[in-house]
């Protein structure tokens, strides 16, 4: 029976086959509208502007790839979603706000932040590109002034000695003069320091109401009785008595220099 089904499976798709096969050029022919087409292919280049072309396409491919590295590691966005991640372990709930709240809060947060800077690549940089007034070249330059400000801004300045001193360069006669490939990662591990530091204040009053509540269940011989389950309601509490979320928020607006 079962050799017999295969049978009737290959035969149905035989003549499937041969269906389409005869019906397709029909359709073919009654369609009387263009159907663009499609080629790929690989051709000598006439010039060297072709040449240039094709790598302008291979950078603007490899930016975009790297867009979500950008977006982490060159703008607030670490500060904040580490800072995020420390509350919520401070205050014991392990998934609540959930991951998609944290992290959503946190792009707000710093497209919120980053905004001015933003604003400033679009009218000093990119509108005069798509008008034509400038070239792409002196777009790059002039969308670096705004973003290099505000990594410098944020970004101490023993951390940006480390990379300096790690490269081999020659020591910068200022600050702005920092090429852009040692201050990204001095500016993220920077932000890594401030965000364990703003993690560690979270943790103190936290850290005092977990103590007096598995002191008073010692006290009381309810040695089996988890304190978190204790705790983690007084914790809550504290945190809307004294709006946390609106304090923290705060904090964090307020510790960046744009």
């Amino acid at each position: 029976m079962a050799h017999r089904s295969l049978d009737w499976k290959i035969s149905g798709l035989f003549i499937a086959c041969l269906l389409c096969s005869m019906v397709l050029p029909e359709i073919a022919q009654a369609v009387t509208f263009p159907i663009p087409s499609l080629k790929i292919g690989i051709e000598q280049a006439q010039g060297p502007e072709d040449v240039a072309v094709v790598l302008e396409i291979i950078a603007l491919v490899t930016i975009l790839a790297l867009a979500p590295a950008i977006l982490i590691l060159m703008t607030p966005f670490t500060r904040i979603i580490v800072v995020f991640h420390f509350l919520r372990q401070a205050i014991g709930t392990q998934s609540s706000p959930p991951n998609q709240v944290v992290v959503g809060l946190a792009l707000f947060l710093t497209f919120f932040i980053i905004k001015p800077v933003g604003q400033e690549i679009y009218r000093t940089s990119l509108n005069p590109y798509l008008e034509s007034e400038i070239d792409y070249k002196e777009a790059f330059e002039t969308a670096q002034v705004p973003i290099r400000r505000f990594l410098l801004t944020n970004t101490r300045e023993a951390d940006i000695a480390l990379f300096v001193k790690g490269a081999g360069v020659d020591k910068p006669n200022a600050r702005e003069d920092v090429s852009l490939m040692l201050l990204i990662p001095a500016y993220v591990i920077s932000e890594l320091k401030t965000a364990f530091i703003i993690g560690f204040v979270l943790y103190i009053p936290f850290l005092v109401i977990d103590m007096v509540v598995a002191s008073v269940l010692l006290a009381m011989g309810m040695m089996m009785l988890p304190p978190v389950m204790i705790s983690l309601p007084f914790k809550l509490m504290l945190f809307v008595l004294v709006d946390g979320w609106h304090l923290l928020t705060g904090s964090l607006l307020k510790s960046f220099g744009v």
